[in-house]
């Protein structure tokens, strides 16, 4: 399992001192984009039917990806 990364997010807050919104480097906003696009990708698939290491390795080799 990944760490999860350190954020540096600066926050906006209202007159009161709330938290109204975040503002983080474009770096890490993208990360998460990417992070959350990946969950759901995996999300989308989770009821597919896995393959063994050994099976995809045999397929890499047929389809000329692998050579022996």
């Amino acid at each position: 399992m990944q760490p999860i990364p350190k954020l540096n997010p600066e926050y906006v807050t209202n007159v009161k001192g709330h938290k109204r919104a975040v503002i983080l480097p474009i770096e890490e906003y993208t990360e998460l984009l990417e992070d959350l696009q990946d969950l759901a990708v995996i999300a989308e698939r989770r009821e597919e039917p896995s393959l063994s290491h050994n099976k995809v390795m045999e397929d890499l080799k047929k389809n000329g990806y692998l050579s022996d």
